[in-house]
């Protein structure tokens, strides 16, 4: 069976890679989401803290013989550490400046940290094996399912509505929201407004981590591994709404299929075709499709 003259395999072949990237795009633009909703801070450093979750899963399993299973929970721990020390010794002190200042500040981070790790390991890919449960693949009949990419869309996915779930179902997503809103009217109910926002930043980068960690046997580990998707992450948050939170899920999974459709149907217009979206969405609804116009 054939689509468009393209054979039907191929074509779900690819809507499955647009799945992968759109469940990393998902989950990338949910801790920037979370980030700039909560805290008002655009956080350029989230495509390192990406690749840090890959690079400490690697150091993790090379040097330390840590399993992979290991390191998805203790990746974004070590990640969750890094970010309450930025936000302690940097980020909160622009909270009342203009974005540009936060912006700013993280870009300078990002070189930072991949200027050591690229000094130490190059920028040529390090390879990272999935776990032995995770090896092979699943012949559905009309195409052959890897069984990595499939754990990958469905632990994305569950930790996507965990989080939104958490954010706005629950005390304490009311409280963080609040929180950012009227920080003193909160601070008056006992509630430690400064270290609710640390712990914030701390969680949002988390998020980043646990995106690097299962796109670690997908991607090819690299120091430039979060520089190639953090412009793309931004598009998708800017096209979401910037600080929705389910729009920024929502539209990281659809632009992910949109850009692996593209490859199959168009493909001199697949690195292009989320920003032409981004552009059409900034024409018409400046707020993004899930944005609250001010």
């Amino acid at each position: 069976m054939e689509i468009f003259g393209i054979p039907l395999a191929g074509v779900l072949s690819q809507l499955l890679i647009g799945l992968v990237n759109g469940s990393f795009y998902a989950m990338l633009s949910l801790g920037l989401a979370v980030i700039f909703g909560l805290l008002n801070v655009v956080n350029f450093a989230h495509g390192a803290m990406f690749m840090l979750g890959a690079m400490i899963a690697w150091m993790g399993g090379q040097y330390l013989g840590l399993s992979y299973w290991v390191m998805l929970f203790l990746s974004p721990l070590v990640v969750f550490l890094i970010g309450l020390v930025i936000e302690k010794l940097f980020l909160k002190h622009l909270y009342k400046l203009d974005h540009l200042y936060g912006l700013l500040l993280t870009f300078g981070i990002t070189l930072v940290v991949e200027g050591l790790l690229r000094t130490q390991y190059g920028v040529s890919g390090l390879s990272y094996s999935p776990p032995e449960l995770l090896r092979g693949s699943t012949d559905l009949g009309f195409m052959v399912l890897p069984n990595y990419r499939a754990w990958v869309v469905f632990a994305s996915l569950a930790v996507c509505l965990g989080t939104w779930l958490i954010i706005e179902k629950t005390k304490l997503g009311a409280l963080l929201r609040a929180g950012t809103e009227n920080p003193k009217l909160v601070e008056a109910f006992g509630i430690n407004v400064p270290r609710m926002v640390t712990l914030t930043y701390g969680l949002g980068v988390a998020l980043a981590a646990v995106a690097g960690v299962l796109a670690a046997p997908v991607l090819q580990v690299s120091p430039l591994m979060g520089s190639n998707l953090i412009i793309v992450v931004f598009a998708v948050v800017v096209i979401g709404g910037m600080g929705s939170i389910l729009g920024s899920i929502l539209t990281g999974l659809a632009l992910g299929v949109i850009e692996g459709m593209t490859k199959v149907f168009y493909p001199e217009a697949s690195t292009t075709v989320v920003f032409v979206i981004m552009v059409l969405v900034l024409m018409f609804r400046p707020a993004g499709l899930f944005g609250k116009e001010k």
